[in-house]
């Protein structure tokens, strides 16, 4: 699961009339959406300022948490992180690997329904994407060695989420 986030969108919004504030979201969402299908992930959704995306084993394949890690480099990139003029807008992401219910919801009334991603795994990703600095993909335990990433000389902490009771360990990838 990977979870892409604006960071600071309401001192952001707070500074534009709203239709500057819309198109920019809109330049995000036609970002990010665009980065995330070539990686071959499936959009949960466009909530707010984030984005969520599922890389779905039997969708993006086997090599799909590697996927998520470039998606991951990929959606910094965009949006102008590591660049000499910057971002033209700031965000964070959120990567972790595992197990979730995946399939529609309905309301109580069932008129309403919902395609979506449910659990524990969908929550540590989440936390990730809202801990995550401007710039910054903070991917998960999990990930990193799925993914089989190197991680020597990367930045590695323990992040202690919102209602997880053990820290989870992270790598940080940035831009660069």
């Amino acid at each position: 699961m990977l979870f892409v986030d604006v960071r600071g969108s309401t001192t952001i919004a707070e500074k534009m009339e709203a239709h500057e504030f819309s198109r920019l979201m809109n330049r995000f969402y036609e970002a990010a959406i665009n980065v995330l299908v070539h990686a071959d992930a499936f959009i949960d959704k466009l909530v707010g300022d984030e984005v969520t995306a599922l890389f779905i084993p039997g969708y993006a394949g086997k090599n799909h948490t590697s996927k998520a890690v470039e998606a991951g480099k990929a959606l910094l990139r965009v949006t102008g992180h590591g660049t000499t003029k910057g971002p033209w807008i700031p965000v964070g992401v959120g990567i972790h690997t595992g197990t979730a219910w995946v399939g529609s919801i309905a309301g109580a009334s069932g008129s309403a329904s919902d395609f979506t991603a449910l659990g524990d795994n969908v929550n540590i990703a989440a936390r990730l994407a809202s801990l995550a600095g401007q710039g910054e993909v903070l991917i998960s335990e999990a990930s990193y060695g799925a993914a089989q990433i190197n991680t020597e000389g990367l930045e590695k902490r323990k992040l202690e989420l919102k209602g997880k009771s053990e820290p989870v360990p992270v790598i940080v990838l940035n831009a660069g």
